[in-house]
Protein backbone atom coordinates (compact mmCIF):
# COMPACT_ATOMS: atom_id res chain seq x y z
CA UNK A 1 0.00 0.00 0.00
CA UNK A 2 2.77 2.41 0.93
CA UNK A 3 4.63 1.51 -2.24
CA UNK A 4 1.59 2.30 -4.39
CA UNK A 5 1.15 5.62 -2.59
CA UNK A 6 4.79 6.50 -3.24
CA UNK A 7 4.39 5.74 -6.95
CA UNK A 8 1.31 7.97 -7.16
CA UNK A 9 3.15 10.84 -5.44
CA UNK A 10 6.09 10.53 -7.84
CA UNK A 11 3.73 10.66 -10.84
CA UNK A 12 2.05 13.79 -9.47
CA UNK A 13 5.40 15.53 -8.86
CA UNK A 14 6.51 14.70 -12.40
CA UNK A 15 3.25 16.04 -13.88
CA UNK A 16 3.57 19.30 -11.94
CA UNK A 17 7.18 19.77 -13.03
CA UNK A 18 6.29 19.21 -16.70
CA UNK A 19 3.48 21.77 -16.42
CA UNK A 20 5.81 24.27 -14.73
CA UNK A 21 8.29 24.04 -17.61
CA UNK A 22 5.58 25.33 -19.95
CA UNK A 23 5.27 28.63 -18.06
CA UNK A 24 7.59 31.57 -18.65
CA UNK A 25 8.50 32.86 -15.21
CA UNK A 26 9.04 36.60 -14.98
CA UNK A 27 10.62 38.08 -11.87
CA UNK A 28 9.15 41.57 -12.17
CA UNK A 29 11.46 43.85 -10.22
CA UNK A 30 9.25 46.93 -10.62
CA UNK A 31 6.78 47.76 -7.87
CA UNK A 32 4.11 48.22 -10.52
CA UNK A 33 4.50 46.65 -13.94
CA UNK A 34 1.45 48.53 -15.16
CA UNK A 35 3.28 51.86 -14.96
CA UNK A 36 5.37 50.76 -17.93
CA UNK A 37 2.39 50.94 -20.29
CA UNK A 38 0.18 54.01 -19.90
CA UNK A 39 -3.40 53.08 -20.84
CA UNK A 40 -4.20 56.74 -21.54
CA UNK A 41 -1.53 56.63 -24.24
CA UNK A 42 -3.00 53.38 -25.58
CA UNK A 43 -6.45 54.97 -25.75
CA UNK A 44 -5.02 58.06 -27.42
CA UNK A 45 -3.16 56.24 -30.23
CA UNK A 46 -6.17 53.95 -30.74
CA UNK A 47 -8.29 57.00 -31.52
CA UNK A 48 -5.71 58.17 -34.06
CA UNK A 49 -5.19 54.83 -35.85
CA UNK A 50 -6.70 54.20 -39.27
CA UNK A 51 -7.12 50.46 -38.67
CA UNK A 52 -5.81 47.74 -36.36
CA UNK A 53 -2.64 47.23 -38.39
CA UNK A 54 -1.87 50.92 -37.97
CA UNK A 55 -2.74 50.65 -34.26
CA UNK A 56 -0.17 47.86 -33.82
CA UNK A 57 2.41 49.96 -35.63
CA UNK A 58 1.79 52.93 -33.34
CA UNK A 59 2.21 50.74 -30.25
CA UNK A 60 5.61 49.53 -31.47
CA UNK A 61 6.93 52.69 -33.09
CA UNK A 62 10.58 53.04 -31.96
CA UNK A 63 10.35 56.83 -32.36
CA UNK A 64 7.41 57.38 -30.00
CA UNK A 65 8.09 54.45 -27.61
CA UNK A 66 4.54 54.17 -26.25
CA UNK A 67 5.46 50.99 -24.36
CA UNK A 68 8.17 50.44 -21.77
CA UNK A 69 7.28 46.80 -20.99
CA UNK A 70 10.04 44.25 -20.63
CA UNK A 71 8.13 41.30 -19.16
CA UNK A 72 10.74 38.66 -19.95
CA UNK A 73 13.49 40.98 -18.66
CA UNK A 74 15.94 40.43 -21.49
CA UNK A 75 16.89 44.12 -21.60
CA UNK A 76 14.63 45.00 -24.56
CA UNK A 77 11.06 46.33 -24.66
CA UNK A 78 8.67 43.55 -25.74
CA UNK A 79 6.93 43.64 -29.11
CA UNK A 80 3.16 44.13 -28.72
CA UNK A 81 0.96 42.29 -31.18
CA UNK A 82 -2.74 43.01 -31.79
CA UNK A 83 -5.43 40.40 -32.40
CA UNK A 84 -9.16 40.86 -32.81
CA UNK A 85 -12.26 38.79 -32.12
CA UNK A 86 -15.83 39.92 -32.63
CA UNK A 87 -19.43 38.98 -32.00
CA UNK A 88 -22.23 41.01 -33.51
CA UNK A 89 -21.45 44.71 -33.10
CA UNK A 90 -18.86 44.08 -30.37
CA UNK A 91 -15.17 43.98 -31.25
CA UNK A 92 -12.54 42.86 -28.73
CA UNK A 93 -9.04 44.10 -29.56
CA UNK A 94 -6.39 42.30 -27.52
CA UNK A 95 -2.85 43.60 -26.99
CA UNK A 96 -0.35 40.83 -26.26
CA UNK A 97 3.34 41.03 -25.38
CA UNK A 98 5.52 38.58 -27.30
CA UNK A 99 7.70 37.15 -24.51
CA UNK A 100 9.15 33.94 -25.99
CA UNK A 101 8.66 31.42 -28.76
CA UNK A 102 4.92 30.66 -28.93
CA UNK A 103 4.41 32.45 -25.59
CA UNK A 104 2.30 35.57 -25.14
CA UNK A 105 1.02 37.65 -22.26
CA UNK A 106 -2.19 39.67 -22.48
CA UNK A 107 -1.46 43.27 -21.55
CA UNK A 108 -4.76 45.03 -22.20
CA UNK A 109 -7.90 44.84 -24.30
CA UNK A 110 -9.91 47.49 -26.12
CA UNK A 111 -13.67 46.90 -25.95
CA UNK A 112 -15.22 48.56 -29.00
CA UNK A 113 -18.93 49.07 -29.50
CA UNK A 114 -20.75 51.62 -31.64
CA UNK A 115 -21.34 53.96 -28.71
CA UNK A 116 -18.29 53.37 -26.49
CA UNK A 117 -14.62 52.45 -26.21
CA UNK A 118 -13.00 51.06 -23.07
CA UNK A 119 -9.34 50.15 -22.58
CA UNK A 120 -9.17 47.39 -19.96
CA UNK A 121 -5.88 46.54 -18.24
CA UNK A 122 -5.17 42.83 -17.80
CA UNK A 123 -5.88 41.71 -14.25
CA UNK A 124 -2.41 40.15 -13.85
CA UNK A 125 -0.75 43.52 -14.49
CA UNK A 126 -3.23 46.23 -13.51
CA UNK A 127 -5.27 44.43 -10.89
CA UNK A 128 -9.04 43.93 -11.08
CA UNK A 129 -11.22 46.42 -12.95
CA UNK A 130 -8.66 49.01 -14.08
CA UNK A 131 -10.43 50.58 -17.05
CA UNK A 132 -9.83 53.76 -19.03
CA UNK A 133 -12.84 55.09 -20.92
CA UNK A 134 -11.79 57.75 -23.44
CA UNK A 135 -14.12 60.45 -24.72
CA UNK A 136 -12.72 61.51 -28.08
CA UNK A 137 -13.03 65.09 -29.26
CA UNK A 138 -13.62 63.71 -32.77
CA UNK A 139 -15.07 60.36 -33.80
CA UNK A 140 -12.10 58.00 -34.34
CA UNK A 141 -11.32 57.12 -37.95
CA UNK A 142 -10.92 53.49 -36.91
CA UNK A 143 -14.71 53.26 -36.44
CA UNK A 144 -15.01 53.31 -40.23
CA UNK A 145 -12.77 50.24 -40.29
CA UNK A 146 -14.99 48.28 -37.88
CA UNK A 147 -18.37 49.09 -39.44
CA UNK A 148 -17.41 49.94 -43.01
CA UNK A 149 -17.88 47.80 -46.12
CA UNK A 150 -14.17 46.88 -46.28
CA UNK A 151 -14.00 45.41 -42.77
CA UNK A 152 -11.98 42.25 -42.24
CA UNK A 153 -10.75 40.78 -38.93
CA UNK A 154 -7.15 41.53 -37.95
CA UNK A 155 -4.80 38.97 -36.47
CA UNK A 156 -1.18 40.07 -36.23
CA UNK A 157 1.11 37.94 -38.43
CA UNK A 158 4.13 38.68 -36.24
CA UNK A 159 5.63 36.46 -33.56
CA UNK A 160 8.85 35.74 -31.66
CA UNK A 161 11.81 36.40 -33.97
CA UNK A 162 9.65 37.71 -36.85
CA UNK A 163 8.81 41.42 -36.77
CA UNK A 164 7.79 44.14 -39.25
CA UNK A 165 10.53 46.08 -41.08
CA UNK A 166 9.87 49.34 -39.20
CA UNK A 167 10.40 47.71 -35.80
CA UNK A 168 13.67 47.84 -33.94
CA UNK A 169 13.88 47.04 -30.20
CA UNK A 170 14.95 49.61 -27.63
CA UNK A 171 16.06 49.57 -24.04
CA UNK A 172 13.48 50.12 -21.29
CA UNK A 173 13.85 53.42 -19.45
CA UNK A 174 13.41 54.28 -15.77
CA UNK A 175 9.74 54.98 -15.13
CA UNK A 176 10.17 58.72 -14.56
CA UNK A 177 11.83 59.10 -17.97
CA UNK A 178 9.17 56.92 -19.61
CA UNK A 179 6.29 58.98 -18.23
CA UNK A 180 7.88 62.26 -19.33
CA UNK A 181 8.22 60.85 -22.82
CA UNK A 182 4.83 59.16 -23.16
CA UNK A 183 2.87 62.19 -21.92
CA UNK A 184 3.99 64.03 -25.05
CA UNK A 185 2.08 61.52 -27.19
CA UNK A 186 -1.25 61.69 -25.34
CA UNK A 187 -3.86 63.85 -27.09
CA UNK A 188 -4.87 66.31 -24.37
CA UNK A 189 -8.02 67.29 -26.27
CA UNK A 190 -9.56 63.94 -25.36
CA UNK A 191 -10.88 63.04 -21.91
CA UNK A 192 -9.70 59.85 -20.19
CA UNK A 193 -12.04 58.65 -17.45
CA UNK A 194 -10.92 55.88 -15.10
CA UNK A 195 -13.70 53.51 -14.08
CA UNK A 196 -14.16 50.07 -12.56
CA UNK A 197 -17.31 49.18 -14.51
CA UNK A 198 -16.89 47.20 -17.71
CA UNK A 199 -19.84 47.95 -19.97
CA UNK A 200 -19.69 45.14 -22.50
CA UNK A 201 -20.66 41.68 -21.26
CA UNK A 202 -19.90 40.32 -24.73
CA UNK A 203 -16.31 41.56 -24.43
CA UNK A 204 -15.94 39.73 -21.11
CA UNK A 205 -17.15 36.53 -22.76
CA UNK A 206 -14.81 36.93 -25.74
CA UNK A 207 -11.88 37.76 -23.46
CA UNK A 208 -12.30 34.56 -21.46
CA UNK A 209 -12.13 32.51 -24.65
CA UNK A 210 -9.00 34.08 -26.12
CA UNK A 211 -6.93 35.22 -23.12
CA UNK A 212 -3.24 34.26 -23.08
CA UNK A 213 -1.25 34.39 -19.87
CA UNK A 214 2.01 32.51 -20.45
CA UNK A 215 3.99 34.70 -18.05
CA UNK A 216 3.91 34.25 -14.31
CA UNK A 217 4.07 37.82 -13.06
CA UNK A 218 5.60 38.49 -9.67
CA UNK A 219 5.56 41.87 -7.91
CA UNK A 220 8.13 43.41 -5.57
CA UNK A 221 8.59 46.71 -3.73
CA UNK A 222 11.51 47.90 -5.82
CA UNK A 223 11.07 50.89 -8.09
CA UNK A 224 12.40 51.80 -11.49
CA UNK A 225 13.88 49.60 -14.19
CA UNK A 226 16.02 46.91 -12.63
CA UNK A 227 18.58 44.45 -13.88
CA UNK A 228 17.20 41.24 -15.37
CA UNK A 229 17.17 38.25 -13.07
CA UNK A 230 15.48 35.58 -15.19
CA UNK A 231 14.20 35.06 -18.70
CA UNK A 232 13.25 32.51 -21.28
CA UNK A 233 13.56 33.20 -24.99
CA UNK A 234 16.08 35.80 -26.08
CA UNK A 235 19.55 35.58 -24.60
CA UNK A 236 20.10 37.41 -21.31
CA UNK A 237 22.97 39.88 -21.13
CA UNK A 238 24.32 39.42 -17.63
CA UNK A 239 26.00 42.85 -17.57
CA UNK A 240 22.87 44.73 -18.67
CA UNK A 241 22.11 48.05 -16.99
CA UNK A 242 19.61 50.82 -17.84
CA UNK A 243 20.87 53.31 -20.46
CA UNK A 244 21.30 56.00 -17.82
CA UNK A 245 24.00 53.92 -16.14
CA UNK A 246 26.19 52.82 -18.99
CA UNK A 247 27.97 54.11 -22.07
CA UNK A 248 27.29 53.51 -25.73
CA UNK A 249 26.87 49.99 -26.97
CA UNK A 250 25.22 48.07 -29.76
CA UNK A 251 22.24 45.91 -28.93
CA UNK A 252 21.86 43.03 -31.32
CA UNK A 253 18.41 41.68 -32.12
CA UNK A 254 18.37 39.28 -35.02
CA UNK A 255 20.13 41.10 -37.83
CA UNK A 256 19.38 44.58 -36.54
CA UNK A 257 21.32 46.67 -34.07
CA UNK A 258 20.21 49.55 -31.89
CA UNK A 259 22.65 52.17 -30.66
CA UNK A 260 22.26 53.32 -27.07
CA UNK A 261 23.56 56.91 -26.63
CA UNK A 262 26.77 57.28 -24.68
CA UNK A 263 26.92 59.04 -21.34
CA UNK A 264 30.65 59.79 -21.48
CA UNK A 265 31.95 63.02 -23.02
CA UNK A 266 28.60 64.62 -23.71
CA UNK A 267 25.19 63.58 -22.50
CA UNK A 268 21.94 64.33 -24.31
CA UNK A 269 18.88 64.86 -22.19
CA UNK A 270 15.68 64.54 -24.20
CA UNK A 271 13.01 66.78 -22.71
CA UNK A 272 10.24 66.15 -25.22
CA UNK A 273 9.62 64.17 -28.36
CA UNK A 274 6.68 63.53 -30.67
CA UNK A 275 4.59 65.08 -33.40
CA UNK A 276 3.86 68.75 -32.89
CA UNK A 277 6.36 69.03 -30.06
CA UNK A 278 9.87 70.26 -30.72
CA UNK A 279 12.58 68.14 -29.17
CA UNK A 280 14.62 70.20 -26.75
CA UNK A 281 18.08 68.90 -26.07
CA UNK A 282 20.70 70.17 -23.72
CA UNK A 283 24.29 69.22 -23.97
CA UNK A 284 26.26 68.84 -20.79
CA UNK A 285 29.96 68.90 -21.49
CA UNK A 286 32.44 67.37 -19.13
CA UNK A 287 35.76 69.20 -18.72
CA UNK A 288 38.65 67.83 -20.72
CA UNK A 289 41.11 65.87 -18.62
CA UNK A 290 44.24 67.75 -17.55
CA UNK A 291 47.34 66.27 -19.14
CA UNK A 292 50.42 66.31 -16.96
CA UNK A 293 53.81 66.83 -18.59
CA UNK A 294 56.27 64.22 -17.31
CA UNK A 295 59.31 65.58 -15.52
CA UNK A 296 62.61 65.53 -17.42
CA UNK A 297 64.98 62.77 -16.32
CA UNK A 298 67.72 63.85 -13.94
CA UNK A 299 71.27 64.11 -15.41
CA UNK A 300 74.26 62.64 -13.62
CA UNK A 301 76.42 65.70 -12.74
CA UNK A 302 79.65 65.63 -10.71
CA UNK A 303 79.19 66.56 -7.08
CA UNK A 304 79.95 70.23 -6.26
CA UNK A 305 82.99 70.53 -3.90
CA UNK A 306 82.43 71.93 -0.44
CA UNK A 307 83.74 75.36 0.70
CA UNK A 308 86.90 73.97 2.38
CA UNK A 309 87.81 71.97 -0.67
CA UNK A 310 87.28 75.00 -2.94
CA UNK A 311 89.64 77.11 -0.76
CA UNK A 312 92.38 74.51 -0.97
CA UNK A 313 92.02 74.36 -4.72
CA UNK A 314 92.22 78.14 -5.08
CA UNK A 315 95.26 78.26 -2.82
CA UNK A 316 97.04 76.07 -5.28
Amino acid sequence: MKRNLLVVLMVLVFAVSVHAEDVTTVEAESSDIAENLDLNAVASVFGEAENLEDFEKKLNDPDTQISNLDLNEDGEVDYLRVIETSKGDTHLVTIQAVIAEDKYQDVATVDVEKDSVQVVGDVAMYGPSYIVEPVYVHSPVIFVFFWGPLYHPWHSPYYWGYYPPYYRPWRPYPRAHYHRNVNVHINVNNTYNVTSVRKSKTSVELSKRSRRSDAKLKRSDRQGVQRPVATTGKKVQADWTPPTERGAELVESGKKKVTVPAKKGSQLIDEGRGQGVEAVKKEIRTPAPVRKTPAAPARNLPARPSGQVRSNLLGR
